[in-house]
């Protein structure tokens, strides 16, 4: 195994395998899922701070075994912050978690290394004392069940961002960077996030029988849209903004104009790679920047 000493920040660390390929369809390595997320960190890291990190490693690439991870490795330096909270439902049965808090950039570039692929966020941060904080972000994630598009997702995205616009609400878009759409919102807990949403999504299912459902069974979802609301449970994570997603390429959860989505034609129009992410990056700045 190849190490090689880096400091980033004025912190010491130790990548290895730089030359793995982690997504073999395209030949992207880990040196540049490091590269990607270093350069990615002005805009993506204001979207962790704060928030418990839960990741999807892929030691082996995309197309090998991947696990889900949210205890820090045992290996985590000291000076990676790290907030013991609770894990209701843990499937390894722990009645807390050491969840790492990524605030800074060695921090994003020591999970990098792990070939942490996925960053995934909750919906609340923790306060200086680590204790979680009220959610301070609603979402939904539209998930289309084929033949439904992101296309579709789009247009549902447009009712639901005039509903939440009557609710005094400012929605902004972004790719899952898998196949669907995700709208989120600033929150103000007027009351449970999860509840309301549900509501919210029930409302549109109701007005738009066709084209949306608001439950999760498989077979209610063919050709429509499904609104996932339950993604505000304070047990549950979305993928961050600017996160890669372990498809085929190196796609991107990417904030989008919302003039992309009113004129979203055909799926492709919404794939980003870690390039584009950069590049949109650098013409528009943080599209998820909350002004």
């Amino acid at each position: 195994m190849k190490k090689v000493p880096v400091k980033v920040d004025g912190r010491d660390l130790i990548l290895t395998n730089l030359d793995k390929v982690l997504y073999p369809e395209v030949g992207f390595t880990k040196a540049e899922v490091i590269d990607y997320y270093t350069r990615v960190a002005p805009v993506l890291l204001p979207h962790l701070r704060g928030r418990p990190l839960t990741v999807k490693r892929y030691p082996d690439g995309v197309t090998g075994p991947f696990f889900f991870e949210k205890n820090a490795p045992e290996h985590t330096p000291r000076w990676i912050r790290t907030v013991n909270l609770p894990a209701p439902g843990s499937t390894k049965n722990r009645e807390s978690i050491d969840f790492a808090v990524v605030d800074d950039l060695p921090t994003l570039v020591f999970y990098a290394n792990l070939a942490a692929l996925e960053l995934h966020v909750p919906q609340w941060r923790v306060g200086d004392d680590g204790r979680a904080l009220p959610p301070d972000t609603l979402v939904f994630d539209l998930d289309p069940g084929a033949p439904a598009t992101i296309v579709e997702c789009c247009r549902v995205a447009l009712v639901l961002r005039e509903l939440l616009d009557e609710e005094g609400l400012r929605a902004f878009p972004k790719t899952s960077g898998s196949k669907g759409l995700q709208l989120y919102a600033d929150w103000d807990c007027r009351e449970e996030p999860s509840a309301y949403a549900k509501r919210l999504a029930q409302l549109l299912e109701k007005r738009h029988p066709r084209e949306i459902v608001s439950v999760m069974a498989k077979a209610a979802r063919p050709g429509k849209v499904f609104i996932d609301w339950s993604q505000n449970n304070p047990a549950k994570t979305t993928v961050a903004p600017y996160s890669l997603r372990a498809r085929e390429r190196p796609t991107v959860s990417t904030p989008l104009l919302w003039e992309e989505v009113e004129h979203c034609e055909r799926p492709e129009e919404l794939v980003f790679t870690a390039q584009d992410a950069l590049d949109r990056v650098e013409k528009h700045g943080d599209l998820f920047r909350r002004a």
